[in-house]
């Protein structure tokens, strides 16, 4: 039996498998939802890899707290290319339930697509690898290993802390990291570059307390005011993000995005415009922007004839490859202190840095996925950048230089991930199945000149 046929026989239970695997609540927020959950998770993942071959599939906890799922698999040649496969089994929070068109942790057919939480994002990588090594059975011709992260989402760096105390655990030739998506159903990408980010906290202060509008109105600062000036001045008029420091004018060079799919994609308003002086895809991958995320002030039902002493705003600033991320942080910070009016007291506090992320094309890893990627689905693949960010590409890149980091995923722009109603097309499980089967039979005859693994003393 071929492959693709093979595939399609392992879709029924693929679909069982992640019905599974969604069934468990594993956001790996301790505060608000139970570490239970995650450990349930983490299990269920253990013993799938230990039933394809991975006799040593174990937890490993990380510094965060969060439980790693690793282990390794000998290929029947000891000096084939050694391949590394990742994905996440934490997910999002399910946000607003009552915004859910059907329950967030049981996986349901709508119009063809399994909705659920982590269908996509990222438990759904998780059933393509499985799916995909179950296709090729013990005809294996690479070295594997596999690391199953369980707090990507928080972004709280166990697994980066993990992996660069355990460097000779996740030592490979080639990383399959299947955390990223497609173009569109049918149209397979690879993923070549990851926006960096600095999320902050501002604060503005003006005065030790509120006090009433009618009789201080006009002369005394008004702390909401100044913080509507200072994110006001983070965009100019046509909606470009502009701060001192930072460029705003490179050029993406892959697939392009074309405004009218952005727009549906998107789910922007018939009379919204989109914003920047660029291309869709310049202004997505190639540039600065920065997002106002919160605002700390007085709820409109409520708030009384006082003027506001102090307010607050989460701002998340992504950067394209090339700006280093502590310039950025820098940048953004200075911005926010300097155009705050008035003499307003001003406090940015950095929660979170993230480097950002490319990756060359030309190596035999990803001109093998390419290869295996337009045999699987009948067209030519892509290539796309990402405004997320995943820290542990660039943790990989730094203790593995000669190592091919490759970004694919099921996830496409209908998956809505990180949303509610969040869902995946069974299709694109069982095509980047195909495709990474594909690749793992084709890389061993393709294999880097100098393989990081084998080199090694």
């Amino acid at each position: 039996m071929d492959l693709k046929s093979r595939v399609a026989e392992l879709m029924p239970r693929a679909r069982a498998d992640l019905a599974e695997l969604v069934g468990i609540p594993s956001v790996a927020d301790p505060a608000h939802h139970p570490p239970e959950e995650c450990e349930r998770a983490a299990k269920w993942v253990r013993d799938a890899f230990a039933g394809v071959g991975f006799a040593d599939a174990r937890l490993a906890q990380t510094p965060d707290g969060s439980q790693a799922v690793i282990g390794s698999r000998p290929g029947a040649d000891p000096g084939a290319p050694t391949v590394l496969l990742y994905a996440h089994y934490d997910v999002q929070p399910p946000l607003d339930e009552t915004a859910w068109h059907t329950p967030p942790f049981e996986l349901t057919e709508v119009d063809g697509r399994w909705h659920g939480r982590g269908t996509a994002d990222c438990k759904g990588n998780i059933i393509a690898h499985l799916t995909a090594l179950r296709a090729l059975g013990n005809d294996i011709p690479v070295r594997l290993k596999f690391v199953v992260e369980g707090s990507e989402e928080q972004g709280t760096g166990g697994l980066e802390e993990y992996v660069t105390a355990h460097p000779e655990l996740f030592r490979a030739d080639a990383i399959l990291v299947c955390d990223t998506g497609n173009v569109a159903v049918g149209r397979p990408a690879v993923t070549v570059s990851l926006r960096g980010m600095v999320n902050v906290v501002l604060t503005v202060e003006t005065l030790t307390s509120g006090v009433h509008s009618g009789m201080y109105g006009g002369a005394a600062p008004d702390a909401l005011a100044a913080l509507v000036a200072v994110l006001a001045s983070l965009r100019d008029d046509a909606g470009n993000t502009r701060i001192a420091g930072l460029a705003a004018d490179q050029v993406w060079h892959g697939e392009p995005y074309p405004a009218d799919r952005f727009r549906t994609d998107a789910g922007v308003l018939p009379e919204a415009s989109l914003l920047g002086d660029g291309s869709v895809a310049d202004l997505l991958w190639a540039r600065p922007a920065v997002t106002i995320l919160g605002i700390d002030c007085p709820p409109v039902p409520g708030s009384a004839a006082a003027i506001v002493p102090r307010a607050a705003a989460r701002l998340n600033l992504r950067v394209p490859p090339g700006t280093d991320i502590r310039d950025a942080e820098v940048a953004l910070t200075d911005h926010l202190h300097t155009t705050a009016p008035w003499g307003a007291r001003v406090t940015v506090r950095t929660e979170a840095t993230g480097a950002p992320f490319s990756t060359a094309v030309d190596g035999p890893a990803h001109r093998a996925i390419a290869a295996a990627m337009g045999e699987a689905y009948g067209v030519p693949a892509t290539t796309l950048g990402q405004g997320g960010s995943i820290p542990l590409c660039t943790v990989l890149a730094g203790l593995y230089p000669d190592a091919e980091i490759v970004l694919m995923g099921v996830e496409e722009p209908r998956s809505l991930i990180h949303a509610p109603n969040e869902s995946v097309d069974p299709a694109e499980i069982a095509a980047m199945s195909l495709a990474e089967a594909l690749f793992l039979r084709g890389y061993a005859t393709a294999e880097p000149a100098e393989p990081a693994e084998r080199n090694r003393p």
